[in-house]
């Protein structure tokens, strides 16, 4: 096994930032593996858990290697290919280099001075997931890799399928970075959304894009509402 180290995401006035706030982001010395760690590495996170419940960790790691299944049975060309590490509760990535965020310097709505067509492979992804009956809620730009020039998806911990009942926004808080409950929450106020109840999920897919209209333009993100729209 290649030697992995902590993979950070450098934010312009931020520095060095974890690139995510579930799992612990390592990376091989070659940029050629990514790996998720479903495990409270104090190291990494350095007292700032956003899980800190094992049972939730596990849930966590088990929603992801579901629907990573999925997309590799109905989608493979939507997600790098992948190995599974049980017992260490790991998922380990075929990657090209650093996410798409960090190659386009964290910052930017538009990222096709990195992939040009970004804009409609990602879309098509999205299309995936709900021709899939999937609701993915895990849209950050660092959710996606580059590999070979196809937009990879990753961070399925934080999808939910048609079947389920959709789940309270406060329950989730612990997904979402302290930036953009500081937009979400003013929204779902604004919209009479009670934070405590459970909200349907189409709902909730629509308020996950407009969230991300910091980091994708709104026109992009009206896009992807619309794909959600029957």
């Amino acid at each position: 096994m290649k030697k992995m180290n902590y993979y950070y995401n450098n934010v312009p006035d931020k520095g060095l930032c974890r690139n995510n706030l579930i799992y612990t982001s390592l990376i091989s010395d070659d940029k050629r593996k990514f790996c998720q760690w479903y495990h409270n590495d104090e190291g990494y996170h350095g007292g700032h858990n956003q899980v800190v419940d094992i049972e939730l960790m596990d849930e966590k790691f088990e929603r992801e290697i579901k629907y990573l299944k999925i997309m590799r049975n109905e989608y493979p060309q939507h997600i790098p290919a992948f190995e599974i590490d049980y017992e260490f509760r790991k998922v380990y990535l075929q990657i090209d280099g650093p996410d798409m965020w960090e190659l386009a310097g964290c910052q930017g709505t538009d990222y096709s001075h990195v992939l040009p067509d970004w804009e409609d492979q990602m879309l098509e992804i999205i299309q995936a997931h709900k021709d899939l009956g999937l609701y993915k809620f895990s849209m950050h730009p660092s959710s996606y890799f580059i590999v070979n020039g196809t937009l990879k998806s990753i961070n399925y911990f934080f999808t939910y399928s048609a079947e389920e009942q959709g789940f309270t926004p406060m329950d989730v808080m612990s997904h979402i970075s302290e930036d953009r409950q500081s937009v979400l929450i003013p929204a779902m106020e604004s919209m009479g959304i009670d934070v405590n109840a459970v909200q349907p999920l189409d709902r909730l897919q629509g308020l996950c894009f407009d969230s991300f209209k910091n980091n994708f333009s709104v026109e992009t993100m009206e896009k992807a509402k619309a794909i959600y729209i029957d």
